[in-house]
C-alpha cells in the first residue's frame, strides 16, 4: 500500500466506500471535494433538541458546505432557479446529500385553513426514520429563517409524521451562514434544525490536496482488507 500522510482520512474513505457502496468515480469525487472534512460540520441545535443516542447520528448526516458544482447558475440567480436546478439533477443532488435521503416533493403544499404554504424541498431519511425539510436561501443567513423552518417542521410533524417516525429535521441551506447569528437563532426554536452553506464550485484549499489519500491508495487498501477477510 502506498504511504498516505493522513491515515485518518484514508480510514474514513475506506469505511465510507464499504458502507455506501461507492463506485470508483464517486469515491474520487468525494476525495476531490474533501467530504471527510465537511461531514458533520453544520451548525445545529441537535444536541439540545434530540436524545444523545440520536443527536450525534443526525449531526453526522449533515455537511457544511454542500457542493453543488453540477449546477450552472449565473451570479444573481433566484432561489427558484436553484431549486429547479437541484431537482433537474436529482441523482447528483441525492449523492451530495448522502445515503438515506428519499425525495418526497418540491414546493410541497401545506394547506392550513384558508392559507397555503409550500416547502421548498421535502425528503424522508430512511436510516433516521424521519422527514427532512430543506429551505433554500440565496445570500446571507437571516435569523427569521429559523422561525420559518421551525413552523414547517411543526406542520409536517402534525400532518405527515407517522407515530413510529422520529421528529422532523429542518435544514437551511444558504450561501453565507453566520455562525454567531445561527447559534442565537436556533437557541429559541424547539425543533431540531441544522444550518449549512452551499457552494456552486469546488473550492478545495491547496494545503488539503497533499494530505488527502489518492484514489489508487484507497483502492489498494480496500483490496488488501478484502484479502485479509477471505478464508
Amino acid at each position: 500500500m502506498a504511504k498516505v500522510k493522513d491515515a485518518a482520512a484514508r480510514r474514513w474513505y475506506m469505511e465510507a466506500t464499504v458502507r455506501n457502496g461507492w463506485s470508483r468515480n464517486i469515491l474520487l469525487m468525494q476525495i476531490e471535494t474533501a467530504a471527510h472534512r465537511r461531514q458533520g460540520k453544520a451548525v445545529s441545535n441537535f444536541a439540545a433538541r434530540l436524545p444523545p443516542s440520536e443527536s450525534d447520528l443526525v449531526q453526522q448526516t449533515l455537511k457544511d458546505p454542500y457542493i453543488f458544482d453540477f449546477l450552472t447558475l449565473e451570479a444573481g440567480f433566484h432561489e427558484r432557479e436553484l431549486e429547479t436546478g437541484l431537482i433537474r439533477h436529482l441523482e447528483k443532488f441525492l449523492l451530495e446529500l448522502g445515503q438515506g435521503f428519499a425525495f418526497v416533493g418540491r414546493q410541497f403544499r401545506l394547506d392550513l385553513g384558508d392559507q397555503d404554504f409550500h416547502i421548498d424541498l421535502l425528503f424522508y431519511h430512511l436510516k433516521l426514520r424521519c422527514f427532512v425539510v430543506i429551505d433554500l436561501k440565496r445570500g446571507d443567513f437571516k435569523p427569521e429563517y429559523a422561525g420559518k423552518i421551525n413552523f414547517y417542521c411543526n406542520v409536517v410533524d402534525d400532518r405527515l409524521r407517522h407515530e413510529s417516525d422520529k421528529p422532523t429535521i429542518g435544514l437551511i441551506l444558504c450561501q453565507r451562514p453566520n455562525q454567531v447569528l445561527a447559534e442565537y437563532a436556533l437557541r429559541g426554536v424547539d425543533k431540531p434544525i441544522g444550518i449549512a452553506s452551499f457552494e456552486l464550485t469546488r473550492q478545495l484549499p491547496a494545503e488539503l490536496q497533499s494530505s488527502l489519500p489518492s484514489i489508487e491508495s484507497i483502492e489498494r487498501a480496500l483490496a488488501d482488507e478484502a484479502g485479509d477477510t477471505e478464508p
